[in-house]
């Protein structure tokens, strides 16, 4: 995956992204996992991709992965103690289940890492469904922190993580 190029996705790409994200949320199912079992949340990928903040990884000509990287800090989650103009906030990253295992997610953590510090900013930092232990996991192996985990009645997600962006990136999928 030598071939992979990031880059904003345009509104013209609102399917693409949306069968990104369709793709996870049926892996997700078939695991077991509740995570992500609504229908894509179409108002919001639009308006990302309005703003160029939704990004398609591609091999080649070929989307395999997208991810949204943006300054907004859910004020649900991170407080002003968190002083939240110190991050970029990762959301909605998923990649196409034929190129997972091959190290895409990690080299788009170590992208998005370095996009926050070519901004200026300390921390890359994004929310993760409370409950899935195994992408908890994950972002731990990848160099992220647990910061606490918000636990809101009408939110599944709330596991808050952080990672500084100038570690050093890790071998993970």
């Amino acid at each position: 995956m030598n071939d992979l190029h990031i880059r904003p996705g345009t509104p013209y790409e609102l399917n693409t992204v949306e069968a990104l994200l369709r793709g996870a949320s049926t892996w997700l199912a078939s695991r077991g996992i509740d995570q992500w079992q609504y229908p894509p949340h179409r108002d919001r990928i639009s308006a990302a991709l309005e703003q160029g903040v939704c990004f398609i990884a591609f091999e080649g000509d070929a989307p395999v992965a997208t991810l949204q990287l943006d300054e907004f800090a859910d004020p649900e989650f991170w407080t002003p103690d968190d002083e939240p103009a110190t991050a970029l906030y990762l959301h909605r990253m998923a990649v196409r289940r034929d190129a997972a295992g091959a190290g895409l997610g990690a080299r788009l953590l170590e992208w998005a890492a370095g996009r926050a510090a070519s901004q200026g900013k300390k921390w890359l930092r994004l929310d993760a469904w409370k409950d899935n232990e195994g992408l908890h996991g994950y972002y731990s192996a990848a160099g992220f922190e647990l910061v606490r985990i918000v636990d809101l009645p009408h939110r599944r997600s709330g596991a808050l993580f952080q990672r500084l962006v100038g570690q050093p990136p890790v071998a993970n999928g």
